[in-house]
């Protein structure tokens, strides 16, 4: 049986903490599914448009690391109408099956409803079979599904969605 590597979570982000994330994606998309740069350029392009709304208030990290080295990643982004976006969620293949993953998901969805957001949505794709029922267990529902080649490979893109305050 694997022993639980020696990690800690954290809340800030630190220097050097958002080049870690995109370089996470690239490794593990580009080893488990054959995705290329260019899906590591979307997450540096979108890990900006965060940065640059980054809201100490309704935004949060959740920063994975062990031995110095972010090995796992999800955050709480705002957005409009009182909406949450969940995005970036990875973990290293040497931290998965232990139980990281369902602790970042409930302190995630602790946050969430901490702050009150009305609803909440992810995208992914098929085939993150682990991800999408973790994401299934906490609430999210998948609402659709469309066919892409955005990073040169054909995708089955999907779009998850959580609804705890339903409009009027």
């Amino acid at each position: 049986m694997q022993k639980l590597p020696d990690f800690l979570i954290r809340n800030t982000l630190e220097p050097g903490d958002l080049g870690q994330v995109a370089a996470l994606h690239g490794k593990v998309y580009s080893e488990e599914h054959d995705l290329g740069l260019g899906f590591e350029a979307y997450v540096m392009e979108s890990l900006l448009e965060f940065y640059r709304a980054y809201n100490l208030k309704r935004d949060k990290v959740w920063v994975v690391e062990s031995e110095g080295k972010l090995v796992g990643f999800v955050l709480l982004m705002h957005r409009p109408a009182n909406r949450a976006q969940l995005r970036y969620f990875i973990l290293a293949k040497e931290f998965r099956g232990f139980g990281i993953g369902s602790r970042l998901m409930k302190e995630w969805m602790e946050f969430y409803l901490d702050r009150n957001y009305d609803a909440a949505y992810l995208y992914t794709t098929a085939g993150l079979d682990a991800a999408a029922s973790l994401y299934e267990r906490m609430g999210f529902r998948k609402i659709s599904e469309m066919k892409s080649r955005d990073y040169g490979l054909p995708l089955l893109e999907q779009y998850y969605e959580l609804v705890t305050h339903p409009k009027k």
